[in-house]
Protein backbone atom coordinates (compact mmCIF):
# COMPACT_ATOMS: atom_id res chain seq x y z
CA UNK A 1 0.00 0.00 0.00
CA UNK A 2 0.88 3.15 -0.95
CA UNK A 3 0.66 6.47 0.98
CA UNK A 4 -0.14 9.56 -0.33
CA UNK A 5 1.30 12.62 0.66
CA UNK A 6 -0.25 15.15 2.96
CA UNK A 7 -2.65 16.72 1.74
CA UNK A 8 -1.71 20.68 0.43
CA UNK A 9 -4.02 22.07 2.10
CA UNK A 10 -3.29 20.63 5.80
CA UNK A 11 0.48 21.89 4.57
CA UNK A 12 -0.78 25.54 4.12
CA UNK A 13 -3.08 24.97 7.19
CA UNK A 14 -0.35 24.56 9.15
CA UNK A 15 1.85 27.07 8.04
CA UNK A 16 -0.31 29.67 8.48
CA UNK A 17 -0.98 28.76 11.94
CA UNK A 18 2.51 28.91 12.71
CA UNK A 19 2.83 32.68 10.93
CA UNK A 20 -0.05 33.80 12.68
CA UNK A 21 1.30 32.21 16.23
CA UNK A 22 4.68 33.77 15.17
CA UNK A 23 3.00 37.11 14.61
CA UNK A 24 0.63 37.10 17.66
CA UNK A 25 4.07 36.35 19.69
CA UNK A 26 5.70 39.29 18.56
CA UNK A 27 3.09 41.81 18.81
CA UNK A 28 2.47 40.96 22.21
CA UNK A 29 6.64 40.85 22.57
CA UNK A 30 6.12 44.51 21.19
CA UNK A 31 3.49 45.69 23.16
CA UNK A 32 5.60 44.15 26.60
CA UNK A 33 8.74 46.48 25.32
CA UNK A 34 6.67 49.25 24.27
CA UNK A 35 5.07 48.99 27.77
CA UNK A 36 8.17 48.83 30.15
CA UNK A 37 9.82 52.20 28.06
CA UNK A 38 6.77 53.77 28.37
CA UNK A 39 6.54 53.52 32.62
CA UNK A 40 10.47 53.70 32.42
CA UNK A 41 9.85 57.08 30.98
CA UNK A 42 6.61 58.02 32.95
CA UNK A 43 8.77 57.34 36.02
CA UNK A 44 11.96 59.49 34.87
CA UNK A 45 9.42 62.32 34.36
CA UNK A 46 8.23 62.33 38.02
CA UNK A 47 11.45 61.52 39.60
CA UNK A 48 12.38 64.17 42.74
CA UNK A 49 15.62 65.36 41.22
CA UNK A 50 17.04 67.87 44.06
CA UNK A 51 14.45 70.77 45.95
CA UNK A 52 12.47 70.93 42.46
CA UNK A 53 9.33 73.25 42.90
CA UNK A 54 6.23 74.12 40.88
CA UNK A 55 6.60 76.69 38.35
CA UNK A 56 4.30 79.21 40.00
CA UNK A 57 6.44 79.30 43.16
CA UNK A 58 9.64 79.88 41.27
CA UNK A 59 8.49 82.05 39.00
CA UNK A 60 9.07 85.05 41.42
CA UNK A 61 8.70 88.91 39.98
CA UNK A 62 12.17 89.73 38.67
CA UNK A 63 13.95 92.79 39.76
CA UNK A 64 15.04 94.86 36.71
CA UNK A 65 16.36 98.24 38.15
CA UNK A 66 18.00 98.68 41.46
CA UNK A 67 20.18 101.94 41.55
CA UNK A 68 23.11 102.29 43.14
CA UNK A 69 22.24 106.13 43.76
CA UNK A 70 18.92 107.79 43.74
CA UNK A 71 18.23 109.59 40.01
CA UNK A 72 16.29 113.11 41.24
CA UNK A 73 12.39 113.13 40.13
CA UNK A 74 10.49 116.08 39.38
CA UNK A 75 6.89 116.78 37.50
CA UNK A 76 7.38 116.17 33.57
CA UNK A 77 7.55 119.07 31.55
CA UNK A 78 8.50 119.15 28.10
CA UNK A 79 11.61 116.82 28.18
CA UNK A 80 10.97 113.76 29.59
CA UNK A 81 13.92 111.84 30.62
CA UNK A 82 13.72 110.98 34.64
CA UNK A 83 10.44 112.54 36.08
CA UNK A 84 6.78 111.62 37.22
CA UNK A 85 3.75 111.86 34.75
CA UNK A 86 1.41 111.78 37.20
CA UNK A 87 0.14 109.64 40.09
CA UNK A 88 1.08 105.71 38.65
CA UNK A 89 3.40 106.76 36.00
CA UNK A 90 7.15 108.12 35.26
CA UNK A 91 9.95 108.24 33.18
CA UNK A 92 13.40 106.64 34.25
CA UNK A 93 16.35 107.18 32.27
CA UNK A 94 14.08 107.24 28.85
CA UNK A 95 11.41 104.51 29.74
CA UNK A 96 8.43 105.27 30.29
CA UNK A 97 7.13 103.12 33.48
CA UNK A 98 3.69 102.24 34.44
CA UNK A 99 3.19 101.18 38.36
CA UNK A 100 1.18 97.89 37.77
CA UNK A 101 -0.33 97.58 41.04
CA UNK A 102 -2.05 100.73 41.36
CA UNK A 103 -4.73 103.06 39.50
CA UNK A 104 -4.42 107.09 40.55
CA UNK A 105 -6.67 109.72 39.40
CA UNK A 106 -5.78 111.16 35.95
CA UNK A 107 -4.39 114.38 35.44
CA UNK A 108 -4.28 114.62 31.80
CA UNK A 109 -7.92 114.48 31.02
CA UNK A 110 -9.42 114.21 34.41
CA UNK A 111 -13.38 113.62 34.80
CA UNK A 112 -14.24 116.45 37.47
CA UNK A 113 -12.10 118.48 39.58
CA UNK A 114 -12.04 115.90 42.79
CA UNK A 115 -10.49 113.51 40.41
CA UNK A 116 -7.84 116.65 38.69
CA UNK A 117 -7.31 117.75 42.94
CA UNK A 118 -6.34 114.00 43.99
CA UNK A 119 -4.35 113.03 40.83
CA UNK A 120 -2.22 116.24 41.12
CA UNK A 121 -1.85 114.99 45.34
CA UNK A 122 -0.92 111.32 44.21
CA UNK A 123 1.72 113.02 41.63
CA UNK A 124 3.36 115.27 44.19
CA UNK A 125 3.34 112.46 46.69
CA UNK A 126 4.79 109.74 43.92
CA UNK A 127 7.66 112.43 43.64
CA UNK A 128 8.62 112.59 47.24
CA UNK A 129 8.47 108.48 47.15
CA UNK A 130 10.97 108.12 44.38
CA UNK A 131 13.16 111.24 46.13
CA UNK A 132 13.14 109.42 49.07
CA UNK A 133 16.08 106.33 48.48
CA UNK A 134 16.52 103.63 46.32
CA UNK A 135 13.72 101.55 45.16
CA UNK A 136 13.52 98.37 43.20
CA UNK A 137 11.29 98.07 39.83
CA UNK A 138 9.92 94.58 39.66
CA UNK A 139 8.40 92.69 36.74
CA UNK A 140 4.41 91.50 36.87
CA UNK A 141 4.04 87.62 35.55
CA UNK A 142 1.19 88.46 33.41
CA UNK A 143 2.87 91.09 30.85
CA UNK A 144 5.57 93.24 30.04
CA UNK A 145 3.84 96.44 28.40
CA UNK A 146 0.64 97.97 28.62
CA UNK A 147 -1.39 99.10 25.25
CA UNK A 148 0.25 102.39 25.50
CA UNK A 149 3.80 101.07 25.57
CA UNK A 150 4.70 101.60 28.79
CA UNK A 151 6.44 98.96 31.12
CA UNK A 152 4.55 97.50 33.69
CA UNK A 153 5.73 97.50 37.33
CA UNK A 154 6.10 96.98 40.81
CA UNK A 155 8.17 99.42 42.61
CA UNK A 156 9.06 98.50 45.92
CA UNK A 157 11.44 99.18 48.68
CA UNK A 158 12.59 97.48 51.68
CA UNK A 159 9.95 95.00 50.05
CA UNK A 160 6.72 97.46 50.32
CA UNK A 161 5.35 98.60 47.55
CA UNK A 162 5.42 102.02 47.04
CA UNK A 163 1.99 102.06 45.28
CA UNK A 164 0.36 100.09 48.13
CA UNK A 165 1.56 103.50 50.24
CA UNK A 166 -0.44 105.38 48.03
CA UNK A 167 -3.33 103.19 48.01
CA UNK A 168 -2.95 103.81 52.46
CA UNK A 169 -2.77 107.33 51.75
CA UNK A 170 -5.62 107.58 50.07
CA UNK A 171 -4.60 108.73 46.64
CA UNK A 172 -4.68 105.75 44.28
CA UNK A 173 -6.51 102.23 44.68
CA UNK A 174 -4.88 98.79 43.92
CA UNK A 175 -5.32 97.82 40.44
CA UNK A 176 -8.44 94.93 39.77
CA UNK A 177 -7.54 95.28 35.74
CA UNK A 178 -9.42 98.28 34.56
CA UNK A 179 -10.39 101.63 35.37
CA UNK A 180 -13.20 102.73 37.82
CA UNK A 181 -14.11 106.48 38.00
CA UNK A 182 -13.08 109.03 40.46
CA UNK A 183 -16.03 110.76 40.03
Amino acid sequence: MSEEPNDPLDFRTAFLARKRNKLGKEIILGLGGFSIVFAAGMLALNWPVGEARPASIEQQPQVLFRPASVPQFAICGRVRRTCVVDGDTFWLDGTKIRIADIDAPEIGKPSCDYEYQRGMRATHRLVELLNEGPFELRTIESRDEDQYGRKLRVVTRGGRSLGDQLVSEGLARTWTGRREPWC
